[in-house]
């Protein structure tokens, strides 16, 4: 199946991103939002990306031009209807995920595939919320979007071969890698990252090391780009507690526990970057 026209619910950073990277590829998509406020933010967001590249040269204004010609707001999913792949990018709320999915299944063809950018809820715990499971499956991207190369294909038990295949050939055919993995609780990279940072964490609570020298060791003794506590920041301590919190009742296994340090951090709203403060203040 050829992915001509995609659609995308949400223009939050990853949101945003996924858009960016398929109308770079030549793919016409149409970004949704829930009201005229967030549509604005995300576009503009869209927008001074594309600048960006322009300043640094690696694409040209008339480049700009182009891409942005392909990519249209709106805040209603009915103008989605036509899309042959459409990804949801919303915060991790089964609820609120399963409420848009049903949406989605009643004004799409049967043939539109309907993925989720989630990074630890169950596919189909949200497909069951539509009349096409098969044509359900996970498209898990990593922020940066445009910079990180990695796609993760879930598939439930309930999503065909073909869609499976769909999604592979739509990652590559936007630059990414993508690997295919089955539906349980964190994919691969968070299964594998998430008791790791949750360790950084716990190491900075209980007063073993700073945080700059729990970056700093990770930086330089195991080459990582980014400390954890400064990539959690990056990402987003709500997602790192609520996607652990998921994990935990899952697998009930103790290295998935938030540590009290974390829990506190997110009641007192230090979310990170997108707050202004998290375990390092950006104000």
């Amino acid at each position: 199946m050829e992915i001509k026209e995609v659609g995308v619910v949400g223009s939050g950073a990853m949101g945003a991103g996924i858009v960016e990277v398929c109308a770079q590829a030549g793919i016409a998509v149409t970004v949704s939002e829930a009201n005229d406020d967030f549509l604005k933010k995300g576009m503009a967001r869209i927008d001074a990306y594309f600048s960006k590249s322009v300043e640094k040269g690696k694409i040209t204004a008339q480049d700009k031009e182009a891409i942005l010609a392909r990519i249209k707001g709106t805040t209603n999913v009915a103008d989605m209807k036509d899309c042959d792949l459409i990804v949801e990018a919303v915060p991790e709320k089964l609820e609120m995920k399963k409420s848009i999915f049903s949406q989605l299944d009643k004004i799409c063809a049967k043939e539109t595939i309907l993925a989720t950018n989630t990074s630890a809820l169950s596919i189909v715990d949200i497909a069951i919320a539509t009349n096409r499971p098969d044509r359900v499956l996970g498209l898990h991207f990593f922020n940066p979007v445009p910079v990180m190369k990695l796609l993760e294909i879930v598939r439930s038990i309930a999503t065909s071969d073909a869609t499976v295949e769909a999604g592979k050939e739509f990652g590559k055919a936007i630059g990414k890698s993508p690997v295919v993995v089955k539906d349980t609780p964190g994919f691969i990279v968070n299964r594998l990252v998430m008791p790791f940072t949750l360790d950084a964490i716990r190491l900075l609570e209980q007063g073993i090391a700073t945080k700059e020298d729990i970056d700093t060791a990770c930086k330089q003794g195991l080459n990582h780009p980014m400390g954890p506590l400064e990539m959690t920041d990056f990402l987003g301590n709500d997602i790192l507690y609520y996607g652990s919190l998921d994990m935990y009742e899952k697998y009930k296994d103790p290295k998935f526990m938030p540590p009290v340090l974390l829990q506190k951090m997110v009641a007192a709203g230090w979310l990170g970057r997108k707050a202004g403060k998290g375990f390092y203040d950006y104000k």
